[in-house]
């Protein structure tokens, strides 16, 4: 990858790695319904504003379809099963089980027609990723019901559809207009059941901060770097860095909640941070590898390893 993906990938691993903690805070005092409103509605307020004034509104009033695809799997459904599947698992264990999507994405992709192939380095750099997944999900897979880890699944699901709709559907579209549109319709749908559901009396500084930070930084910032990833690496590449959102799950426990850090912890880590690199590996075309004085390649054959 550029040095430039590499950076967009490290934010993504801190910005959708810290959620799961935040989410566990808050559902401890207020309503699921109360904590997708909240985090969505600070996203729109704050990107909404930016995409009016950065016009391009016919294209977004052209692309309404797809844009309430992608609203629904990746923000409708899965922002509350994820929050109410952490009322009964931790925080990491949530988080490991996101891992599960690199491998769901390239099943989804392949069976809708992608053309990006991947080659035996990829393939291996997923299968140490999920191997790292695994040896760290172990000690924590009685932490949970059966229930809670299949919305978890559901979730892992939403979240491989959302971006293979986002790279071949809404291209046309900027970043910031699909962000900011797509919050303000799931705040739109989420307001009468947050009301409904609204907390009897004012939440903790604790749980206010964590929704605040869940809308501001977890949410605006995070949607803008998520789509400029996908547009700088290709949705593969790009999903891998849901291998790095356990790892900083599992280090937030550590910090704020004082989990030990085993060396069970230690070896995930390797093998998860490890694993991303091998499957984010760009390998030249074989014309490019057989000629390296000839013009370079065509930007979609490089992708296509």
């Amino acid at each position: 990858m550029s040095r430039r993906g590499w950076v967009l990938f490290a934010l993504m691993g801190v910005l959708w790695g810290i959620p799961y903690l935040m989410i566990k805070v808050a559902v401890e005092e207020v309503s699921v319904a109360m904590v997708v409103f909240a985090r969505t509605a600070l996203g729109a307020a704050v990107l909404l504003p930016l995409a009016v004034r950065a016009g391009r509104l016919d294209a977004v009033r052209r692309h309404w379809r797809p844009l309430l695809a992608f609203t629904a799997v990746e923000i409708l459904g899965p922002w509350a099963l994820l929050s109410d599947a952490e009322t009964r698992l931790t925080s990491s264990m949530t988080g490991l089980l996101i891992a599960a999507v690199p491998i769901i994405g390239f099943a989804v992709a392949r069976l809708t027609g992608d053309s990006e192939r991947l080659g035996p380095l990829r393939w291996a750099g997923l299968l140490v990723g999920l191997t790292g997944v695994g040896v760290l999900a172990w000690p924590h897979l009685g932490g949970g019901s059966a229930w809670a880890i299949g919305e978890v699944m559901l979730v892992a699901l939403g979240y491989s559809i959302a971006p293979i709709i986002a790279a071949r559907r809404l291209q046309a579209l900027p970043t910031l207009q699909v962000a900011a549109f797509a919050l303000a319709i799931a705040a739109l749908v989420y307001t009468g059941p947050a009301v409904l559901t609204r907390p009897e009396s004012m939440p903790s500084g604790q749980v206010l901060a964590a929704l605040i930070g869940l809308g501001l930084v977890c949410t605006a910032l995070a949607f803008i770097v998520f789509f400029e990833l996908i547009r700088e690496v290709g949705t593969s590449r790009g999903m891998v860095f849901t291998y790095v959102n356990p790892a900083v799950a599992v280090a937030a426990g550590v910090l704020f909640h004082g989990e030990p850090l085993t060396g069970t912890i230690m070896v995930s880590f390797a093998l998860i941070l490890g694993g991303s690199v091998l499957a984010t590996a760009r390998r030249a075309p074989a014309s490019e590898r057989a000629a390296p004085n000839d013009a370079a390649a065509d930007p979609a054959d490089v992708r296509a390893s």
